[in-house]
């Protein structure tokens, strides 16, 4: 019998071949798109499962509540850990990730040099608490000793080859280390880095490690089997908040750490703040899987429309078949098998196709899935189910139309089947509007993101970033002598400014208190800190709108003047920004020497607004100052014309100053593009996926087209015979299928709007969703939708009737 099945499915196949090649086709494209988006979410729910003894692993994050809101952010303070291992019996091991600014560091052995950035200061326990594997020497005193290294396989290839290099010396920022162990790394691995460094060689003061307020740190716990997580976490937020409340600066607000799994760091921190984790959304995560199953249903629905259309081709066939004795079940799993078998050889296409588009997709995810996946039994055993759950998904309807033929009325010909068939005109209709409905869903959805990414790249910052290339200052001389490497640089002819400080946007910032005086007492504000110099508003170009900018001549400004924003000016209550002007305000400088000490001053200006951050982050109140002291980075701004002897020039002058290190530079427009690659992929992604979703639609659409227009022949002849235009009977054949496109547009258009308003949220400047997005997406839907169906109507419409009413 199964023989006798697939003779008949292979022979129905080469009968009805544009059927056939529809159907496929359709499946092939909806299960590549769906096994894509398989891989790449089955690798995303993949990190951190690979460490033993993970399933014990926390993360501390802080959870701040103020007048401004609530935030959570990675970094914590250096106590948590120390908190926990000497006051929780559960626990069983601590460890400490210090967050260091971005700044790369040069490694040397022997003549070879090379700048590396992916490294942390660890505590010795890190791999009690981390279990990586080692390809040399081993976890349990690889960190021990202050002045100890721990390389990455990749990393130690770089300088030693295959050699093992444990026990040989490595010099970081002229600074003698020893290697002790060279780890495997993993790409799934949260915590990407080339190096680990022990804490204790940063010297980091005692008071400051014992600090509640001081937050550079990540900080992570290993509970003891059978350890209550949540009782743990509970008790611990108690002490927190007694301990770190006096040194809130917003009294009303609150700090309370929370226990983050292991498993859940990558895909669970997305609105994390100072994070440094390699992170993934898991709300792109969940909208990559509904995109997947909508394009699966709707290729399944193209086979359920198509198949029950070309009923009436096999009502003879079901008819025979009923006289000599076959059953319903029979008749059921004969046509079950046949879209079983369609959904079989769309598997083995998709999955040729998945093999052949996985090097870009690793490419464009900086993944790295393999084609062994294929290989996997798990793999192959979900593929079967797949293909078999596809084939009875899509042909289940069709077969119960197809078996509920009367034999009797079928072989009279008296319509038994046009009844059957007529009676499944409704659920074609309904499967219609459910695909555009989809696919309208994924086109308004994809205009919009491409309007907010668009948004993102071309707001206006309220700076010019373009042509600034910047650099962290390296060596003594340079830092012994900052103005006269500012005046080398100036000499250069493609140099127009320069500006020396600590604070660029597109680059890491200072965060502390800053105090202003209220009701004749010193008030408390936090405050992004923005160390400058008297020509970062002249390099940057920001806009003064009260008051003036730092000047030399002023011998005051350096000690004595503040510039603000004008968040700053409403938050910290002073009305308007030339009532800013004369405002008195303080700060405690960093390094000195008695934690009393103020540096007091008038705000001297008001600058316009500027987003030094991403967009996902409001303006906050920003302090800009002169402290030269924390002045660490160069921001060089050059002319367009002759821009690569300007950089050749730059790089003689800095030779000059630091010739033991090589220039390392970026540009700042660069790093505002870096900081929307997510989106950029997901703007990518939604286009492919929703062209994909549209032109399976099609298919559907131009097999039903056909079929209507063969069913109808007959009346379009007597119609072309009585005087009808050629137009009108497009329009005739037409107008049904624009009515259930138009239905689909009413049913997506709200559901877009709510999902889309729920996503822009997460942007604190974002787009308005307007009206014509929808109108946009609705002219675009009903064109594909003329265009397809208008090429079975025009045919239609320009057939010979007399071919068509010959029988008659």
């Amino acid at each position: 019998m199964f023989k006798n099945f697939l003779k008949i499915a292979f022979r129905n196949m080469a009968r009805h071949k544009g059927f056939s090649f529809i159907n496929i086709l359709g499946l092939t494209l909806g299960l590549t798109a769906c096994l894509l988006i398989g891989l790449f979410v089955q690798d995303e729910f993949s990190y951190d499962k690979f460490l033993s003894q993970g399933n014990r692993v926390y993360r501390i994050y802080n959870n701040y509540r103020d007048n401004e809101g609530t935030t959570e952010r990675a970094v914590t303070q250096p106590m948590i850990a120390t908190t926990l291992k000497n006051e929780f019996p559960e626990v069983e091991a601590v460890t400490r990730v210090m967050m260091l600014p971005e700044t790369k560091q040069l490694f040397e052995v022997g003549k070879n040099k090379l700048y590396e950035s992916s490294g942390f200061l660890v505590d010795s326990t890190f791999f009690d608490v981390f279990q990586l594997s080692f390809k040399y020497g081993n976890s349990s005193k690889s960190l021990y000793n202050p002045s100890s290294i721990v390389l990455s396989r990749q990393f130690a290839e770089r300088f030693f080859g295959n050699q093992n290099p444990v026990g040989r010396q490595l010099i970081m920022n002229k600074q003698p280390f020893t290697i002790s162990g060279v780890v495997e790394k993993n790409s799934k691995f949260h915590l990407q880095f080339e190096y680990l460094v022990n804490l204790a060689s940063a010297q980091i003061p005692m008071e400051r490690m014992q600090s509640w307020q001081w937050q550079q740190f990540y900080n992570y716990v290993k509970l003891k089997p059978g350890a209550n997580m949540q009782a743990l976490q509970a008790r611990f937020q108690k002490i927190v908040q007694q301990r770190s409340a006096p040194f809130l600066s917003d009294k009303t607000g609150s700090v309370t750490p929370f226990f983050q799994r292991l498993a859940d760091i990558h895909l669970h921190s997305a609105n994390f703040k100072f994070d440094v984790a390699g992170r993934g959304n898991i709300t792109y995560v969940r909208a990559l899987t509904i995109i997947a199953v909508f394009i699966l249903l709707i290729a399944c629905f193209n086979f359920v429309n198509l198949a029950t259309a070309k009923s009436l081709q096999r009502a003879k066939e079901v008819g025979v078949r009923k006289s000599i004795g076959a059953s319903k079940k029979q008749l059921m799993l004969q046509f079950i098998g046949e879209t079983v078998l369609f959904g079989y050889i769309s598997i083995v296409l998709s999955s040729a196709l998945v093999i052949m588009l996985l090097p870009w997709l690793n490419q464009f995810t900086g993944k790295h899935i393999s084609t062994s996946v294929f290989i996997n039994p798990v793999v192959i055993i979900i593929l079967l189910a797949l293909g078999l759950l596809t084939g009875i998904v899509a042909g289940f309807y069709p077969a119960i139309v197809l078996s509920a033929f009367k034999p009797v009325k079928v072989l009279k010909g008296s319509g038994g089947a046009e009844t059957t068939a007529g009676r499944s005109n409704w659920l074609r209709q309904a499967l219609v509007v459910t695909q555009f409905t989809l696919s309208a869903l994924l086109m308004i959805s994809a205009i919009i993101v491409f309007k907010q990414v668009d948004y993102l790249h071309n707001k206006n910052l309220g700076f010019n970033k373009e042509e600034i290339m910047f650099f962290p200052m390296r060596g003594d001389k340079m830092f012994n002598n900052p103005e006269a490497f500012k005046t080398r640089l100036l000499q250069s002819p493609g140099v127009s400014s320069v500006s020396i400080g600590y604070g660029f946007p597109g680059d890491a910032v200072a965060g502390d208190e800053v105090l202003s005086l209220k009701d004749g007492k010193w008030a408390k504000a936090s405050a992004t800190q923005l160390i400058v110099d008297y020509d970062y508003i002249k390099t940057l170009g920001l806009s003064v709108i009260a008051g003036r900018g730092f000047k030399k001549e002023m011998k005051t400004d350096a000690d004595n003047a503040f510039m603000i924003n004008e968040t700053a000016v409403k938050e910290l209550g002073f009305g308007s920004a030339e009532k800013a002007i004369g405002q008195k305000l303080a700060w405690h400088p960093w390094g000195a020497s008695n934690p009393d000490s103020l540096k007091t001053g008038t705000v001297i200006g008001v600058v316009k607004d500027f987003n030094y951050k991403s967009l996902y982050d409001k303006v906050e109140l920003t302090v800009l100052q002169i402290f030269p002291g924390a002045a660490w980075k160069v921001a060089v701004k050059v002319k367009t014309a002759g821009i690569e002897n300007t950089i050749h020039s730059v790089e003689k002058i800095w030779s000059e100053f630091t010739p033991g290190y090589p220039l390392e530079y970026k540009f700042m427009d660069d790093n505002f593009e870096k900081m929307y690659q997510s989106e950029d992929k997901l703007k990518s992604l939604v286009w492919i996926f929703t062209c994909i979703a549209i032109f399976i639609g099609c298919l559907g659409l131009f097999g039903l087209a056909a079929y209507t227009a063969e069913r109808r022949r007959k009346e379009i002849g007597i119609r072309k015979v009585l005087g009808a235009s050629t137009q009108g009977i497009v329009v005739l054949l037409s107008k049904n299928f624009i009515q259930l496109v138009i239905i689909s547009l009413l049913i997506a258009s709200p559901v877009a709007w709510f999902c889309m308003n729920t996503w822009l949220q997460n942007f604190a400047y974002r787009i308005s969703i307007s009206w014509w997005i929808f109108a946009l997406a609705a002219i675009i839907a009903i064109t594909i939708a003329v265009a397809t169906i208008s090429l079975q109507a025009i045919k239609a419409a320009l057939s010979n009737p007399v071919k068509s009413l010959r029988a008659e």
